[in-house]
């Protein structure tokens, strides 16, 4: 079937939610990280480049980008080129900043790469790369769902229509062979599409009786005496799927390819050193969140989100393409063409260089 006849009415409320502000290329949030991580004097422009524009989520999720820019790490395999960033609150709005040329490189979730390159008919991006694994639970009261079967009947939130826990939630909930109206959430489970921002205060309120949500959201939500029901990576083999994967635009990939490979390398240095030094890079991610957010998570936040998260440079393509399988069993997706999608070509590049393995593409390759 044709790309461009691939997404149904959902992806287009979603592509219409309103936009942040960023005074200086009108998308996202300015971020800036570490002070020492600054160009250095007299060092060469990569492609000629005076700035690369990152984007990504003050998400521990995304612990890839908040350690790269914290320790400067970005910076560094830029040379003399600027590392910029921008932030972002979702995906839609991440994929127009990319669409709109404010950033050239992203860090974001597999159902946003997904929409954002059938919408366009495969012409505006390219996932070039894997961050992070698993960081997503189902939170509950324990004072009102006990078990797994508890969930029916309950009113049970997820972060947006048609987001990746969106989607994870309205496949789990069909494997239990209950019905569910994918686009007002009505069924046997009421599914409430809640702002990640607001979710803990709603469950707080009592008006939500859990949570499908990504970290740091649920450890938020056991912070208020909820519950994990359901780790979602206990539904994949190997306990692995993708969380956070790197985009770029496909006009900036064909014309700087030496500033991608960069980057590229960056985040494999970076996710090198994550694991190498685990409690200085939660320490890191955390600092670099405050100065995105205006606030730091607590310990008992920060602690269990951190633990949950896998940083990865495989982007787990074949995981990637499920998603996109449930995505159309529930109603939200029209049989896609995902042809192309990756190109993970510098990916290879750069891991080849460090004697490690090559990463695969599930078929879905450019050609």
């Amino acid at each position: 079937m044709p790309a461009s006849t691939a997404l149904r009415r959902t992806l287009a409320v979603i592509a219409a939610l309103p936009l942040l502000t960023l005074a200086a290329c009108g998308y996202g949030s300015e971020s800036e990280g570490d002070d020492n991580a600054k160009v250095a004097a007299g060092a060469e422009k990569i492609d000629g480049l005076d700035s690369v524009r990152i984007g990504y989520f003050g998400n521990i999720t995304h612990a890839t980008a908040l350690v790269g820019n914290q320790k400067g790490f970005f910076q560094k395999a830029l040379g003399g080129t600027e590392a910029k960033y921008a932030t972002f609150n979702a995906g839609p709005s991440e994929i127009e900043a990319l669409n709109s040329k404010s950033i050239d490189i992203g860090w974001i979730g597999p159902s946003p790469s997904i929409n954002g390159y059938t919408k366009s008919d495969g012409k505006n991006l390219r996932i070039i790369g894997g961050s992070a694994s698993g960081g997503v639970k189902l939170v509950v009261n324990p004072d009102k769902i006990k078990s797994l079967k508890d969930i029916k009947g309950k009113r049970i939130a997820t972060p947006q229509l048609g987001n990746t826990q969106d989607v994870a939630f309205l496949n789990w909930i069909a494997e239990q062979g209950w019905k569910v109206d994918a686009q007002s959430g009505k069924g046997d489970v009421t599914v409430v599409r809640s702002d990640n921002k607001v979710t803990p205060d709603a469950y707080k309120s009592g008006s939500l009786d859990g949570a499908w949500v990504p970290e740091p959201t649920a450890s938020k939500l056991v912070a208020e005496g909820g519950k994990v029901l359901l780790d979602e990576s206990t539904l994949w083999p190997d306990k692995k799927f993708v969380i956070t994967n790197i985009i770029v635009s496909q006009k900036f990939l064909k014309e700087h390819p030496k500033a991608v490979e960069a980057v590229l390398k960056a985040s494999v240095d970076t996710n090198e050193w994550i694991k190498a030094n685990p409690e200085e890079a939660k320490a890191a991610a955390n600092k670099q969140l405050e100065k995105d957010t205006g606030k730091a998570l607590p310990a008992e936040v920060l602690d269990p989100a951190w633990k949950s998260i896998e940083v990865t440079d495989d982007p787990l393509a074949a995981t990637l393409d499920s998603q996109a399988e449930h995505a159309v069993k529930a109603g939200l997706l029209e049989e896609p063409d995902l042809q192309g999608i990756y190109d993970l070509t510098l990916l290879n590049k750069v891991l080849k260089a460090k004697g490690q393995p090559a990463v695969d593409d599930a078929g879905l390759g450019v050609k």
